[in-house]
């Protein structure tokens, strides 16, 4: 990231994952102008390597608080993750009294999810429409809805756990075969099977996500399989979005998302099947434009407009 010098009234988002924290400013006119992603070298610094970015930032840029987007579900009230799959260790740690304490700067926290349906409704693939669903696949599965340009939390602040959708009668979750954890799982679990396929080449332990999305896009039958799956499921648990709510759009966004089409044609595919005709036919269906910087967009958005 190259910084223009002090620029003023900037907001500040910064997306916390397991593995990497990434950055995004956006400028007084509402446009995204800088983004910066760095890896971590484990959660137990994070907080130490979270403060130093803030500081770094503060170099460049006029900014008093910080958009955070972590994985977990964010307690509204106490301002603190009670719960994260991706890292346990935020729910035994105070944040935002950590991160205000040591930069000087309001810290604003919230669910990945939402930071990130935030800034595709205002920036990327939701604008012009009032409401809208999102979804993120990746290390997790995460939802989150938009109406009327807000944020829908639910009755305790937890709304929008797409993971967590039953997608068979036996009472699979989404999460438990759509995670990018679990897509190299189920890969790895069939790749020996195809000896026609590049990953079949492979060393199990080197069958990752980035090696399966580069060997579909070399028109590798079983690798594009394994993703047109993934939609399928996908799609299944959007058809029941769409059914309950007659949503306007519904954008997709997270890392397997870098599959392209593969992937969001099966989820259309399939979420046309199980969907009341009529509300599918109201629905668009369509990929995130911000890619890995959503979050960290919708974060820093979020931060310009907290109370």
């Amino acid at each position: 990231m190259v910084d223009p010098p002090n620029q003023s009234s900037s907001s500040i988002g910064i997306e916390v994952s397991a593995t990497g924290l990434t950055a995004a400013v956006v400028g007084s006119k509402g446009d995204l102008v800088n983004t910066r992603s760095l890896p971590v070298s484990g959660t137990d610094g994070m907080v130490t390597e979270l403060v130093e970015l803030v500081q770094e930032l503060k170099r460049s840029y006029s900014f008093d608080r910080v958009g955070l987007a972590v994985p977990g579900l964010v307690d509204r009230r106490s301002r603190r993750v009670a719960y994260s799959a991706n890292i346990p260790r935020h729910s035994e740690t105070d944040l935002v009294a950590e991160l205000n304490a040591a930069t000087g700067v309001t810290t604003i926290i919230e669910n990945d999810a939402n930071a990130a349906a935030f800034g595709e409704f205002h920036l990327g693939a939701g604008r012009g429409c009032r409401n809208m669903f999102y979804a993120t696949l990746g290390e997790g599965i995460g939802g989150a809805f938009i109406f009327d340009g807000e944020i829908w939390r639910g009755a305790s602040g937890y709304a929008g756990e797409f993971g967590y959708v039953p997608i068979n009668s036996e009472g699979m979750r989404l999460e438990e075969v759509a995670s990018s954890s679990n897509i190299i799982r189920r890969t790895r679990s069939r790749f020996h099977q195809d000896s026609t396929s590049s990953l079949n080449k492979m060393k199990e332990s080197a069958i990752t996500l980035d090696a399966i999305i580069t060997a579909a896009g070399q028109d590798d039958d079983f690798a594009q399989l394994m993703l047109e799956r993934t939609g399928t499921y996908v799609g299944a648990a959007i058809a029941s979005v769409i059914n309950l709510l007659n949503m306007e759009r519904v954008v997709v966004g997270g890392e397997i998302m870098q599959a392209k089409r593969v992937v969001i044609d099966a989820i259309v595919e399939r979420a046309k099947e199980l969907s009341f005709e009529p509300s599918f036919a109201a629905t668009t269906i369509v990929e995130g434009e911000l890619g890995i910087n959503a979050a960290a967009t919708g974060a820093a958005l979020i931060s310009a407009v907290a109370d």
